[in-house]
């Protein structure tokens, strides 16, 4: 019951902040309501904070005990919604298929897929040496496993 009640909160909240979007949302046995957040323009403090109000002044303590933690998905997360990979194109991602380990750049998304680019060297077709090929490959959402933003420092 209370995770229904949490969840319409959420809900609600989330209409009100429409550049927020829901990555996971989880209340345990003990009434620990986590809830994982991510935003078309990134997560502040202050859009955390907004959401846990809309939550925790909604609910009551006398009826249930419950702790609340409301964060951002961490930059080292894997991407799990296509509205993450939105936000990420024009960034190097590191793509774990069924077959293969990718890293490109994210150059476009579509509603079941992303299009990875980046540059390889491979043997010349004639004569000895290597040469620089511009490679690009499209992967169906359906067959990653994971994928992660490549940060650098």
């Amino acid at each position: 019951m209370l995770k229904d009640k949490v969840e319409s909160l959420l809900n609600q909240a989330l209409e009100e902040y429409q550049s927020l979007f829901l990555v996971d949302f989880t209340v345990g046995g003990d009434n620990g309501i986590k809830v994982v957040l991510d935003g078309d323009n990134g997560v502040s403090l202050q859009d955390c904070m907004n959401v846990s109000r809309a939550i925790e002044h909604n609910l009551d303590r006398e009826e249930e005990d419950f702790s609340l933690e409301v964060t951002s998905a961490g930059a080292t997360s894997p991407l799990r919604l296509p509205r993450q990979y939105n936000k990420n194109v024009g960034r190097k991602l590191q793509v774990r298929t069924n077959s293969e380990e990718l890293e490109g750049t994210l150059v476009e998304t579509s509603t079941n897929s992303i299009t990875l680019e980046w540059k390889a060297r491979e043997p010349k077709p004639v004569g000895k040496g290597k040469v620089t090929v511009q490679k690009t490959q499209e992967i169906a959402f359906s067959d990653i496993k994971e994928a992660k933003v490549k940060l650098k420092f």
